[in-house]
């Protein structure tokens, strides 16, 4: 085996430029492979391109138009790094924003006929090419899919490619695993779809995406697993870094009575809130049923619905069945920008949703707000909430368990201020920014470390 040295002034002796590996000492080869490590880390530049890829940037934190890596974003430019988004549209109707150091494109906002007719992977290629022959990037970052035809060529830019694994259909697998109900038929049955989702999403897309990967970002355990162990993906090409909120915008807020006189709450109203997109019934059928229950036994608890979809006519038809009146709301898409006003509103936030393998943004938000949680124990949140402690977590199909809490949330039997306090501090020591920042840089350098060696 060959070693290259260039110039090994450091070991007494040694100062050619090929060595065999079998002349050396075992402590010389040691001193040999760290002073070649040493070496590739300094043909890293100390200033990286960085560019971020994603069709849609999810709001996490309320105040930006970027999305919710702009708090990282935000902390590379300011250490020195150049950073660079292409995205699809942008929340505030802009083509292209430029703030504190960081460049966002939204291709679809343009006026261009071309943009609106070309799918998004197509335009963000293009647009990257451009933008790379002006200044040549170090890294890629692809949030979701849209960065493939740019890692499937990356060798022609000579750079080097990350991913998201939300870019990867694995969440379609968790939603299979939310809608599992206790018995033998359900179990059965949720696994056999889970088999059958695996493969045909794994052989059909995945496994080419991440064969073009130079790393895996990750949020949690959970998902570091499930690549490892059945998506047959490297571990030492897995990062995990907990994407969280600009937590310096979410001081705790007192709730908006003129809000609350809009949406025709009493004064003494038990909140409970809660957000989809309306995409499968069954998902808020189950809280109908279990607030049922709530509002049985509290005449002046409500149950306000947040968002719009596709399924949300047959939501309303299962709500008219229940005969729960105005005591469930169905609010409609709420402007990104007032959506913590409802979040804040309410007493308790409640998401059984397991689509995404992600953290769900309203969820970290309202437990930066205090606010309790019910989660699914099957969904990621569930790396984050240890149950009775800082939250609460149940299987989404179990109605029962569901609207019992939430009776023992509004009688008072539960210490809902300590769980909430407990809540906002693990939001803050999990998802502080500067901890985000170096966790995604040690990445991006190990990255294109790997690349050199």
């Amino acid at each position: 085996m060959l070693l290259s040295t260039n110039s090994i002034d450091s070991i007494p002796g040694l100062s050619i430029t090929y060595i065999k590996k079998s002349q050396l000492s075992p402590t010389e080869e040691e001193q040999v492979l760290i002073f070649l490590k040493k070496r590739k880390k300094e043909e890293i530049p100390t200033s990286l391109n960085i560019c971020l890829v994603a069709e849609r940037f999810q709001i996490l934190s309320r105040s930006t138009d970027h999305g919710f890596l702009f708090p990282i974003a935000r902390g590379l430019a300011r250490r020195g790094h150049r950073v660079t988004v292409i995205s699809s549209s942008s929340p505030v109707g802009k083509s292209e924003i430029f703030r504190e150091g960081v460049k966002a494109y939204y291709l679809k906002d343009s006026n261009s006929k071309l943009a609106a007719s070309r799918n998004f992977e197509e335009l963000a290629l293009n647009k990257f090419e451009m933008l790379h022959q002006e200044n040549p990037f170090h890294i890629v970052h692809s949030l979701d899919h849209s960065g493939y035809l740019i890692a499937k060529y990356k060798e022609n830019y000579n750079i080097s490619v990350a991913f998201d694994v939300e870019a990867t259909q694995m969440s379609q697998i968790f939603a299979i695993l939310g809608m599992e109900q206790d018995n033998v038929s359900s179990f059965l049955i949720t696994g056999l779809a889970v088999i059958y989702k695996y493969l045909t999403t794994y052989l059909g897309r995945d496994r080419q995406l991440l064969s073009t990967a130079d790393g895996i970002f990750v949020t949690n355990p959970q998902q570091r697993i499930i690549l490892e162990r059945y998506y047959l993906y490297p571990d030492f090409h897995i990062y995990t870094v907990p994407y969280g909120i600009d937590l310096g915008d979410l001081t705790p807020r007192e709730g908006s009575m003129e809000l609350r006189s809009r949406l025709g709450l009493p004064e003494n109203a038990h909140i409970v809130v809660t957000a989809s997109d309306m995409t499968e019934v069954q998902e808020i059928t189950f809280i109908l049923r279990s607030f049922e229950k709530l509002a049985i036994k509290k005449p002046n608890a409500y149950l306000l619905i947040l968002g719009n979809g596709p399924k949300r006519r047959e939501i309303e038809f299962e709500l008219l069945n229940l005969a729960l009146g105005k005591r469930a709301l169905l609010l409609g898409a709420i402007p990104t920008e007032e959506m913590l006003d409802y979040i804040v509103l309410g007493d308790a936030f409640v998401d059984m949703s397991s689509r995404t393998t992600g953290f769900e943004p309203s969820m970290i938000e309202a437990m930066a707000q205090k606010k309790v949680i019910i989660g699914s124990e099957v969904s990621p949140i569930a790396n984050v909430v240890a149950d009775g402690e800082d939250g609460f977590l149940l299987r989404p199909a179990d109605i029962d368990s569901l609207g019992n809490l939430m009776i023992e949330i509004f009688s008072g039997h539960i210490p809902v201020a300590e769980i909430g306090e407990r809540a906002r501090q693990k939001v803050m020591n999990l998802f502080e920014t500067s901890k985000m920042i170096d966790a995604a840089l040690k990445a991006y350098q190990d990255i294109l470390l790997r690349r050199l060696s």
